[in-house]
């Protein structure tokens, strides 16, 4: 009967942790492009001759991914933060990130390195950083995961208190640090030149990780960072298609390989972009104290 027990307590947490919430989704639409036109008095960026991202799913095979011509000749929105007016010039190549459309408000603005698409690499990120695909220069990668004030929530979203921001090397935690609203992170800790930095300017967590909060259906959480990426002096990239912060084998990362201490400081649950591990992990434990006064019973 024992043995029971612990079987059912494990397959209580095995049926938490893969069910899916309520999503909180709108459509993101990712661009490509120059720079054509910056704009501090109206706070706009313009995007010249873009490209949209896009994959098709043939019925046999993996999914085909790529950049496509779209029938418009510029794109402009509102900049994530100030902050790009510093970082982007006419005719640098950028990944732009528009919520609920193409263009309008930029939720994300990403600088590219390199000439060949297949060896783009970004150096600079100002906004969302979960919505670039692209992996950062230098063999560097991103985890970022935001604590929300379950004080301050409306619908779908509730005002970020800080971020847990985590800086991957060659795959490999290197530093992680709670960020409050305005605070920066620096990792050098290489030999190479190569160095990091990571601003947390503003953010939103998803209310459903707060307790008491029931899932709907809404606007997902959107943060703003600013990052600056120094390349390694060779600036020689090989296997540049490692890992970053937005892969879909990557996206609970963060909630698993950060120190415990970080996760349980703040006394409240933690929200990735998908907001689904928190809430599974409460639902595993509830689940798992209700079989276990069951079987007392």
């Amino acid at each position: 009967m024992k043995q029971t027990g612990i079987f059912t307590f494990i397959a209580a947490l095995f049926l938490c942790f893969i069910c899916v919430p309520v999503g909180a989704v709108m459509l993101e639409v990712t661009v490509k492009g120059p720079v054509a036109t910056i704009n501090p008095t109206k706070n706009t960026l313009t995007v010249d001759h873009p490209l949209q991202y896009g994959c098709s799913y043939p019925p046999n095979g993996v999914p085909v991914c790529s950049y496509t011509p779209i029938n418009k000749s510029a794109l402009t929105g509102t900049v994530p933060d100030a902050a790009a007016f510093t970082v982007f010039r006419n005719g640098d190549t950028v990944i732009a990130t528009s919520l609920g459309g193409s263009g309008e408000t930029w939720i994300t603005l990403a600088k590219l390195y390199g000439s060949r698409p297949n060896e783009e690499l970004v150096t600079d990120i100002v906004g969302d950083i979960g919505t670039i695909l692209t992996p950062l220069i230098g063999n560097y990668a991103l985890d970022a995961t935001t604590v929300p004030d379950c004080s301050a929530c409306s619908g779908t979203t509730c005002t970020a208190m800080s971020a847990i921001v985590m800086v991957k090397s060659g795959g490999y935690g290197v530093l992680a640090r709670t960020l409050m609203p305005g605070e920066s992170l620096t990792y050098s800790g290489r030999n190479d030149g190569s160095g990091v930095t990571v601003t947390f300017v503003k953010g939103q967590a998803l209310s459903t990780t707060c307790p008491g909060k029931a899932g709907m259906t809404g606007p997902q959480a959107i943060s703003v960072y600013v990052v600056k990426v120094v390349p390694p002096v060779s600036a020689a990239q090989t296997n540049i298609r490692t890992a970053t912060t937005t892969r879909p084998d990557e996206a609970l990362t963060p909630l698993l390989s950060l120190p415990t201490t970080a996760l349980t400081s703040s006394g409240v649950p933690l929200t990735t972009r998908a907001g689904m591990v928190p809430l599974a992990a409460i639902g595993a434990i509830g689940l798992a104290g209700f079989v276990l006064v069951i079987r007392r019973k």
